[in-house]
């Protein structure tokens, strides 16, 4: 029996307790993929006035309402303004002013007419298009205005947003600091990579895969070994991982059999809980949720596939959570795809299957998504598949030809 089998809705609500790590300060050239710890507000209006978003003329846009190539308007030139300096006259009724992109409107233009619709005629110019208010202009502000929130705390930083930022003058952000993960691998019949293992031994996979999706969701993964099926040595890792790291993820001694040593180091440790140990879904149902003081520690099933896919489902948004991601938990906002199930798929009532499937690309319409059945301790569903499709708890299975949304990997 496991000791306290929960849903993944509960699974990930006991992982969003954990606390934000501390912020710190971080240049902007190095805060894309950072989450920001306090909300950005501006200081200034961005753009500072209404520019042109077009080379041609600009005008008062009742002045050329109607017109067209069989009606054109005639408006005469009245300036030319240079691009970094802000024009100190207003624009007259029939007048129009050249103006580049990026140039400043002259008080009274309320629009910019492309050059493409114009013709100069030798300081009358012919305007083929109508203009309503705001034609082809970047309004005042528009991006930003003094003292707006640009940016709430909880934003992960995105190459534009990263650019808004450059825009307002801001040469460094408060960030939220990046987690500092321990990996363990548990158990004696894990043997290192460069290892030529025995008949019952395996090589470490999954430490590495852990570390590969950790620092591709932005945290600082270190492995700290092999650790046999000992209590002690267990126990004695899990001190010294949790001495300097703000959480520890472990593969292997987390199902309930002699040599499952886990939950039993853990519940040794001083000022540790385990909050959870089994998790209705699958792959994953044998997973730790531990506590130490702010610190998690995640046990993760020793099956490559069961380990890959309970990093994509739980243990992603856990470090996500740490690093202040406000939708760390949120299901909304990760990427999906939308997909056309190729079979039927057969599942049991009360756990969340997760099935892995391969997408076959199809003109003018959705991918089709096959199946790819397999072992829990086989990387070739990995390596064949493109993502996960989730069967929901409550179900006895999907049709084929039913709509389902792919979390692809």
């Amino acid at each position: 029996m496991f000791f306290d089998v929960v849903s993944r809705a509960e699974f990930l609500r006991l992982c969003a307790t954990f606390p934000a790590l501390p912020q710190e300060t971080a240049p902007l050239e190095s805060a894309t993929g950072r989450v920001l710890a306090e909300d950005v507000r501006s200081g200034e209006y961005l753009p500072l006035t209404a520019r042109s978003c077009m080379d041609g003329y600009a005008v008062r846009s009742r002045d050329v309402f109607g017109s067209g190539e069989s009606n054109p308007s005639y408006l005469e030139l009245q300036a030319e303004i240079e691009i970094d300096v802000f024009p100190q006259f207003r624009l007259e009724a029939g007048h129009c002013a050249r103006i580049p992109t990026g140039g400043c409107l002259p008080e009274g233009a309320d629009a910019v007419i492309m050059i493409e619709h114009t013709h100069d005629m030798g300081g009358t110019i012919e305007i083929r298009k109508s203009a309503a208010p705001g034609d082809n202009v970047m309004r005042k502000g528009e991006d930003a205005e003094p003292g707006k929130t640009v940016f709430p705390a909880g934003t992960r930083l995105r190459v534009q947003d990263a650019g808004l930022l450059a825009a307002l003058g801001f040469d460094s952000v408060q960030v939220r600091r990046r987690p500092r993960l321990a990996v363990l691998s548990t158990g004696n019949e894990i043997v290192d990579v460069d290892a030529v293992p025995r008949p019952g031994q395996v090589r470490d996979v999954n430490s590495f895969t852990v570390r590969a999706l950790a620092r591709a969701a932005g945290s600082e993964a270190s492995f700290l070994g092999i650790v046999p099926d000992n209590a002690q040595a267990l126990r004695e890792a899990l001190e010294r991982a949790l001495a300097e790291y703000d959480a520890v993820f472990l593969s292997g001694g987390s199902s309930i059999g002699t040599r499952d040593l886990t939950v039993d180091a853990l519940e040794a440790l001083p000022e540790t809980s385990v909050l959870a140990h089994g998790v209705a879904m699958s792959p994953g149902k044998p997973t730790i949720l531990a506590r130490q003081g702010s610190r998690p520690v995640l046990g993760l099933p020793g099956q490559t596939a069961s380990a890959h896919v309970v990093m994509l489902v739980l243990g992603l948004p856990l470090l996500r959570g740490l690093e202040g991601d406000a939708a760390a938990f949120d299901e909304a906002s990760r990427p999906r795809l939308r997909a056309e199930l190729a079979r039927n798929i057969a599942s049991r009532q009360g756990r969340e299957d997760f099935i892995r499937v391969r997408l076959e690309p199809r003109p003018g319409a959705t991918p089709l998504a096959h199946p790819v059945p397999g072992r829990s301790g086989l990387m070739r569903t990995l390596i064949q598949s493109h993502g996960l499709a989730a069967v929901p708890a409550t179900s006895e299975g999907l049709y084929a030809g039913e709509d389902i949304d792919v979390l692809p990997y």
